[in-house]
């Protein structure tokens, strides 16, 4: 997986766990970010609830993980031609990064973003301007900025590379079969990888 596909794993799948590490113990959230590009740098901005202890973590610190999960499936080994183990296809990007907690006017406009991002093209959608601002004024004391800018990306794309074309192509079929959503997306991204071999 080269540098712009990692990114848009991160876009695309943004449910990722936020990992730091205190005095005692590493410290782990599952969350939300926004993944936004400016001028060749990668920012992810996000929330945690203001009484999680991982806030702690988060003011200028160098040493923050981001991991992104994207789809994934179990592989049979009845698929193959010869015999073989199974495996599991995955994508996953583990993004690093230095963290700061973000003042309140930036948390307003992430949030605003968010909203947007996820609102916007839905029937009543919520956007921000369309909360009672003294609704919106309590909800944010529950809550705490803060913005990562990405200094280093690992992606890892295990996704049956190293099978025959006619081992790919069954894995693909098979997969298709499938109602699963994860499979699907697993059987769109091998189709894609390999497109010369499906005609």
């Amino acid at each position: 997986m080269d540098h712009d596909e990692a990114v848009q794993i991160m876009k695309s799948y943004p449910f990722a766990i936020l990992i730091t590490v205190d005095e005692h113990r590493p410290l782990a959230t599952h969350i939300s970010v926004e993944i936004r590009v400016d001028e060749g740098k990668i920012y992810a901005t996000g929330h945690i609830a203001y009484g999680n202890m991982q806030k702690k973590t988060l003011d200028n610190n160098r040493d923050v993980l981001l991991i992104f999960q994207g789809p994934h499936a179990y592989i049979s080994s009845s698929w193959y031609e010869h015999e073989d183990v199974p495996t599991w296809n995955y994508l996953a990007v583990h993004a690093y990064g230095t963290s700061r907690l973000i003042t309140d006017d930036e948390l307003i406009s992430a949030l605003d973003t968010m909203l947007k991002h996820y609102e916007s093209h839905r029937e009543n959608g919520q956007l921000w301007d369309t909360f009672d601002p003294e609704f919106l004024k309590r909800q944010m004391k529950g809550i705490v900025g803060f913005e990562i800018e990405i200094t280093s990306i690992q992606a890892a794309a295990k996704m049956s590379q190293n099978r025959s074309d006619t081992e790919y192509k069954s894995i693909v079929a098979e997969l298709e079969k499938s109602n699963e959503q994860g499979e699907i997306q697993v059987a769109q991204w091998m189709r894609e990888k390999r497109k010369g071999i499906f005609k």
